[in-house]
């Protein structure tokens, strides 16, 4: 398993890497829109230097900002020669709307445009986009967990469910994860990664269900650092060896 931060918070991405546990980074829009305003592209830039400066081999992946097809091309064409970083991946939605992306990800693909799949639900969207040529495939762990539950989606929940697309069990990210692993098996070079992660045993399960890389915040990453009795035994140490000073 690897570990990716989710973020466009360079205090928080700079503390990551200077750690050494991370091996990449994973933003989006509304991650974007929380940091100060600033021009897109050039704040992706000093996220890239930061990776440069501290990691090695560090994926960051940018997400296009577009709905139309053709846009969606553009603006990775534009972000891989104004960015200049070999580890750059552009985020392209599954589907919206109705609107499969699978041909945008195989004309990036094709042009050599490392592409990460996002925002999928199910095992078929994440296989069907390693098919059409993305180097990471990204399932929504909890908000996938969420939607069994949503009243907002009741309708639309039940559907799925009635037209044979899914099962009622299919709200569990980790039985996506289990599924999704053997129909990944006719492409190996695809990674899932895992977002959208709230807790570290959220992290230990998806990873353990299959996951192989999961992206979450920093203070989510810390948070599986700490146990109380971790706490309790270096202050045992440290009293023992006091005791004995004296």
């Amino acid at each position: 398993m690897k570990l990716f931060l989710d973020t466009a918070n360079l205090s928080d991405i700079e503390e990551a890497l200077k750690g050494g546990f991370i091996r990449g980074i994973t933003t989006n829009p509304s991650l974007l829109a929380k940091e100060p305003k600033a021009n897109y592209v050039e704040h992706i830039k000093k996220i890239t230097e930061l990776a440069g400066k501290y990691g090695k081999d560090i994926s960051v992946s940018i997400e296009v900002f577009s709905n139309d097809q053709k846009e969606m091309v553009k603006q990775a064409e534009s972000f891989v020669k104004q960015i200049k970083y070999k580890h750059l991946a552009v985020k392209i939605p599954v589907n919206y709307k109705g609107q499969s992306n699978l041909s945008v990800m195989k004309e990036l693909s094709d042009r050599g445009i490392t592409v990460n799949c996002t925002a999928c639900m199910t095992p078929l969207q994440l296989m069907m986009s390693a098919a059409a040529g993305a180097k990471y495939v990204s399932l929504f762990y909890c908000r996938l967990r969420d939607a069994e539950k949503e009243d907002l989606y009741k309708v639309e929940r039940e559907a799925l469910i009635a037209s044979g697309a899914v099962e009622v069990d299919d709200y569990d990210p980790n039985k996506v994860l289990r599924e999704t692993v053997p129909l990944l098996a006719d492409y190996p070079k695809t990674e899932i990664i895992v977002g959208s992660i709230r807790t570290p045993l959220d992290i230990k399960r998806a990873a353990l269900s299959g996951g192989h890389i999961i992206t979450a915040s920093l203070k989510t990453l810390k948070a599986s650092l700490t146990h109380f009795k971790t706490d309790d035994s270096v202050d045992r140490f440290l009293k023992d060896f006091a005791n004995w000073m004296k």
